[in-house]
């Protein structure tokens, strides 16, 4: 995640930029409400996803995909 040196993860991309991406996880539209879904349960649009399902709220989920796609170079 921009801005923050620990933990350094090696399965997915650099978070840095993400609002500005065409795509979530190279497959899917970066559209807002499809996001929030791809947070909750990756696994559910792109069965191949490395990210687990994560309980959260929608609301939690809409303020995780909101805060995602601020992220601009």
């Amino acid at each position: 995640m921009p801005g923050v040196d620990w933990p350094k993860g090696t399965i997915g991309p650099s978070l840095s930029g993400f609002g500005d991406r065409a795509l979530i996880a190279g497959k899917l539209p970066n559209k807002a409400p499809l996001l929030a879904d791809f947070v909750r349960d990756a696994r559910s649009l792109v069965p191949d996803s490395g990210m687990p399902a994560v309980p959260m709220t929608a609301n939690e989920a809409s303020d995780i995909a909101a805060w995602l796609q601020s992220l601009r170079d």
